[in-house]
């Protein structure tokens, strides 16, 4: 028996797909690869190896993996909590947990400097100990975080939702600890979701760029991130040399794409080992 769609159907629902792919992402990307293929090979190198680009590729991607690895450790602690505990508060949290999605990435990069300014109520208290935020390589670890944290929390917090307690049970009834049991039978289940909530993370983080230029004081080779870089060449109509930036980042992004993609088979292949 023939089971009707509710959407069109597939060749109407195909092309507008691929309309729709080919207008927002190939035409774009198409774009900038022609721009960058307008410099020449030894000019595209000259670009993306020139001393102030090599010193932004090293602060994005130092910071995106700090911010990466602060996520992965506050995101699975803030995913066990909400999952194993009930507390007064308990979904005001879990919505808040949603806020870097929902806010704008300039507005939070405003907020941070306030709160970390000299007179703010974390810079004042930092200040004195001479620990500085704004304007530092900090500051910017910090922006990177707060944006990309719900990656890590929304990707465990439905794995541990899922996962069966008989097991936990049954390794505590063979004499297992607690630490036993969360390394041998819960981190296990939920090592694939952490990977990917941290690839992804680290992805969002290559990419901020609101909420970084606040907080950063964008100092060359000291907290110039890439995307600001890019965004200065287009501010001096450069756009070759934006587009040949752009590239680095974009293939970074892609590996980035590839790695996650390459860890929720790894998450389908073991849930569907261990049933």
């Amino acid at each position: 028996m023939h089971r009707k769609s509710i959407l069109p159907g597939f060749g109407l629902s195909l092309g507008i797909t691929l309309t729709y792919a080919t207008v927002i992402i190939v035409l774009p990307l198409a774009a900038m690869f022609l721009k960058t293929a307008s410099l020449g090979f030894d000019e595209f190198i000259r670009v993306t190896t020139s001393s102030r680009a090599l010193s932004a590729y090293w602060i994005t991607f130092s910071s995106a993996a700090l911010a990466a690895v602060i996520d992965a450790v506050i995101g699975l602690l803030l995913a066990w909590v909400l999952v194993r505990y009930r507390f007064p508060g308990r979904r005001a949290l879990d919505a808040l947990i949603d806020l870097p999605f929902a806010l704008p990435t300039a507005v939070a990069g405003l907020m941070l400097v306030t709160l970390f300014a000299p007179n703010g109520w974390y810079g004042g208290l930092l200040e004195p100990m001479g620990l500085q935020v704004n304007y530092t390589q900090i500051g910017i670890v910090i922006a990177m975080a707060f944006t990309s944290l719900p990656f890590v929390v929304r990707s465990v917090q439905p794995v541990l939702e899922e996962f069966e307690g008989e097991f936990e049970e049954a390794a505590r009834s063979l004499g297992a600890s607690n630490i036993q049991v969360f390394a041998r039978v819960i981190w296990p289940a939920i090592l694939p979701a952490f990977l990917t909530g941290t690839v992804l993370s680290f992805a969002r983080s290559l990419g901020e760029f609101g909420a970084v230029v606040f907080i950063a004081g964008n100092i060359p080779g000291m907290t110039e991130i890439v995307s600001l870089l890019i965004y200065i060449r287009l501010d001096e109509y450069n756009y070759p040399a934006a587009a040949a930036l752009a590239s680095v980042l974009l293939v970074a992004s892609f590996a980035t794409l590839l790695a996650t993609n390459g860890l929720q088979a790894w998450q389908m292949r073991y849930a569907e080992g261990s049933r």
